[in-house]
């Protein structure tokens, strides 16, 4: 009878190295699917310019110093360098919370963390963010932006939602 009261541990482990595993799976599948889109068009772009998709979309490469948005860009090396000192400690931090958080919030951290992590190296190995999508109408031009960041705002648009809608209706 006291076997049946015991928590099995084992279990648990295993449990807890299935959430890692697959938060560290879909970490690295959006780290390199950035990196590939990256790659692919710094390739394109040093041949050919703009890339023409249609009359809403083009392909055209920016580098950003800044964050999110070109924010906070500067001719700077003691801004810049600060700025990216900044971002690894928010990783860091990011890599805690998802060591601590439910599943469903893992998942959802771990979208941010990947995107954030390839825009992370692109900053510590060409000293900007290849940013690439440029979506606009007519003369109106959103922000260029890249797949990383596209992981990174579903992602934070994801936990809002949590926080907003599912979470309140828990309590």
């Amino acid at each position: 009878m006291n076997q049946l009261k015991q928590p099995n541990k084992n279990h648990f482990l295993s449990i807890f190295k299935f959430d890692q595993l697959i938060c560290l799976l879909v970490v690295t599948l959006i780290f390199f699917l950035d990196r590939y889109s990256k790659i692919k068009i710094i390739n394109l772009q040093i041949d050919n310019g703009l890339i023409y998709i249609n009359e809403f979309i083009n392909f055209e490469l920016v580098w950003n110093t800044g964050i999110g948005f070109g924010l906070l860009s500067s001719n700077s090396n003691i801004v810049y360098n600060s700025i990216t000192a900044i971002i690894g400690i928010i990783l860091i931090i990011l890599i805690l919370i998802i060591l601590r958080s439910s599943f469903y919030e893992k998942l959802l951290f771990s979208l941010i963390l990947g995107g954030a992590l390839g825009n992370f190296y692109d900053r510590i190995v060409y000293f900007a963010v290849p940013d690439f999508i440029d979506i606009h109408y007519q003369r109106f031009h959103w922000f260029t932006f890249n797949i990383a960041d596209i992981f990174i705002t579903f992602g934070v648009l994801l936990l809002l939602f949590n926080e907003l809608f599912l979470k309140n209706g828990k309590n």
